[in-house]
């Protein structure tokens, strides 16, 4: 059975997109290190990409052709100073050089060797491939796709939901809703308990909590970033930042100089009932405005929808419980990764593949149920929220403006924030006895309407929104 670890819902990487940056990148990175080991390296003389389906159709929007780039250069999206990815780029443009794998020179245009074929293959919308031609004359390419949320993967098996990494087996595996909930009830232990217990087959304790202090500071960062910079997003829609001037509005005269600061800052501040929305509005848009401008986010599950989990685990911290500590950011995001984990395994977590209800709708269901557990909700009622978080997400269409992730994206991160929190006091107050629609039954469905959906409204700017409304309006 497929093991999921939170580390692998839950990644640091460069924004606008999972599946169309950060995937790209790594498999840029995977290709070189398999170039490598063929002990081929040193012979290419040459490469190209080629960017298929959704890849090629908002390629330039997502900056695919930047990431795919970035990755040949051998640097990792988890580290990089992200202010010198434009000098990168623009020396390859001037140079026509590229520092493979940053250790030898090639020739290299960076407007001719990424190549945009609009054409699907059939496994995958989200295909690439990378080709390189040795100084023997031999020509050697190697196929990847990828799948949602940095996953990314040769072609295995018939449908991308089946593919799958390798990882040790899990002492309680999990591929359903209602198989973890039998581990709970055989061991009357919680979610969260379970989650850390497999976790701790593939690394130890401390491990485990500076891995997930890392997510949680990259995500406080991202909303703080997001909060404190004003002006216009990049990529031609003139897009306005608005979570500066939300926050603005909303936070008080309180000193602070960090993003840990800030967060006991508001803390201290006097939330009105009207403003709750507002505060948590302005922390999902922050973080997807950080990621529209290729900023550095937390696939949660996808970058397109970084921004719902902050966004609710920061309305718990300074609304629900202002005594909350790591111990509650840890139990949260072991939760809500378990819970996107059973959605990658039994649907998608690809735009691509599944519509905006394979991101905004995965990402409201797992902060949906990391929120119920943190505020009581047994088991049963933490897989209820989940499911009426995606139950009200079904058939949403992926239709980005310009293929730029940012309208409608960055909006739809606070409306998936604000019907998680309300999934979360549904659920508390739902009998398990007289539900209706289970979890498996929901994820079910989504992949069955991610199938039916068409292609237009998958991440291709084909339809919706990205034909409705002209660049030129905007």
């Amino acid at each position: 059975m497929e093991c999921i670890s939170v580390f692998d819902m839950l990644k640091i990487g460069v924004g606008p997109s999972s599946s169309h940056t950060l995937g790209p990148w790594r498999a840029a990175e995977r290709w070189i290190a398999e170039l490598e080991e063929q002990h081929v390296f040193d012979e290419v003389q040459s490469i190209k990409i080629y960017l298929y389906g959704s890849l090629s159709l908002t390629g330039k929007g997502h900056a695919t052709d930047i990431a795919v780039v970035m990755g040949l250069l051998g640097t990792d999206p988890v580290t990089i100073d992200i202010d010198s990815i434009s000098g990168s780029i623009d020396k390859i443009k001037t140079e026509n050089k590229l520092y493979l794998g940053g250790k030898r020179e090639i020739s290299f245009s960076f407007l001719n060797d990424v190549v945009f074929k609009k054409e699907f293959l059939p496994f995958h919308a989200n295909a690439m491939q990378f080709e390189a031609e040795l100084v023997t004359g031999e020509t050697i390419s190697e196929t990847y796709y990828s799948i949602g949320g940095g996953f990314v993967v040769k072609e295995e098996r018939i449908h991308a939901k089946e593919n799958k990494e390798t990882f040790k087996t899990f002492p309680h595996p999990v591929k359903t809703g209602d198989e973890l909930l039998q581990h709970c009830n055989a061991q009357d232990k919680s979610i969260s308990t379970i989650v850390m217990e497999n976790e701790l087959s593939l690394r130890t304790e401390p491990e485990i909590d500076e891995g997930i202090a890392r997510i949680w500071n990259t995500m406080l960062e991202s909303m703080y970033v997001g909060c404190h910079t004003e002006g216009k997003l990049p990529g031609g829609l003139n897009v306005k930042r608005r979570a500066f001037e939300m926050h603005q509005k909303l936070k008080e005269d309180i000193p602070y100089s960090n993003p840990q600061e800030w967060l006991e800052s508001i803390r201290d501040t006097e939330v009105k009932f009207r403003q709750i929305i507002k505060w948590v509005s302005c922390f999902a848009l922050s973080v997807n405005e950080v990621n529209a401008s290729l900023g550095r986010v937390v696939t949660a599950p996808t970058n397109g929808s970084a921004g719902v989990i902050p966004a609710v685990l920061m309305y718990y911290m300074v609304i629900e419980n202002h005594d909350a500590n790591f111990d509650d950011v840890k139990q949260f995001l072991l939760v809500a990764s378990e819970v996107g984990s059973i959605f990658k395994k039994g649907a998608t977590i690809s735009a691509a593949m599944g519509g905006c209800q394979a991101e905004i709708g995965v990402s409201s269901a797992m902060a949906a149920a990391g929120l119920t557990e943190l505020m009581g909700g047994t088991p049963e009622q933490v897989l209820i929220a989940a499911e009426i978080a995606m139950e009200h997400h079904l058939g949403l269409t992926c239709d980005p403006i310009g293929g730029l992730v940012q309208v409608p994206c960055i909006e739809r991160n606070a409306m998936g924030a604000i019907k998680a929190i309300n999934a979360a006091e549904l659920a508390l107050d739902t009998d398990p006895n007289e539900v209706k629609v289970p979890l498996d039954k929901v994820v079910n469905t989504m992949w069955e309407t991610a199938k039916d959906m068409s292609s237009k409204y998958k991440e291709t700017s084909e339809g919706g929104l990205a034909v409705g409304v002209f660049l030129s309006d905007c």
